[in-house]
Formats: structure tokens, sequence, C-alpha cells
């Protein structure tokens, strides 16, 4: 795994990484499942359900980089980063920005 010395230098390997729609979209609905865990936890006032939101988030995740993108996930290496750039990542998608930051480090997208 390439180390990197700020989040700076890793964003562009982490977006690189998720080249494909169906890989962002995965970890977009991945994510989405940590704020519903997050919600039913405290609807229900039982805090094991926040046990859910890092199996079900890294499920999608995961499954993403083996079956569509074919790459190894970034989190094997750099995983407080790649945590940081997950959460930076669906940021961007939300706010329909995504591609301004795919084109800034010209990352080519693929299908």
């Amino acid at each position: 795994m390439k180390n990197f010395n700020s989040f700076k230098d890793f964003w562009p390997f982490y977006l690189q990484q998720h080249s494909k729609r169906a890989t962002r979209a995965w970890h977009f609905v991945g994510t989405s499942f940590v704020f519903v865990c997050i919600i039913i936890s405290f609807l229900f006032m039982n805090f094991w359900y926040l046990l859910g939101a890092p199996i079900i988030a890294y499920s999608f995740a995961w499954i993403s980089h083996f079956f569509i993108e074919g790459n190894k996930p970034a989190t094997f290496g750099h995983p407080l980063w790649s945590l940081r750039a997950d959460f930076q990542m669906f940021y961007y998608v939300l706010t329909g920005s995504l591609k301004e930051q795919l084109d800034k480090h010209q990352i080519q997208q693929s299908v």
C-alpha cells in the first residue's frame, strides 16, 4: 500500500480507487446506513444498533471494491483517512459537487 504524508495527498488516491460510478453508489448506500443506524439507536435508546453501522457500511464498500472496482479497499492500509474520505465523498455526492473533485484531480470515471 502506498504511503501518504497528508490527507490532501491521500484524497486523489482515494478518488482513483473509486473511479466507477457503481462503486461510489455502493459506498453512498453503505454510508447512508451509518446514519440510519445512529438514528435507530437513538429512537429506540438501544446503542447496540451502532454496532451495525460499520458492519453494514464496510459490507457495501468492500463488496463494491472486490466485485465492481476490482481493487483492494484503501481501508486496509489507511483506515482513518479512508473513513474520513468516505464521509467526504458522501458529502460531495449529496451536494452534487463530486464531479468537480474528480475533474480537479483528473480522475477518469468508469462505468
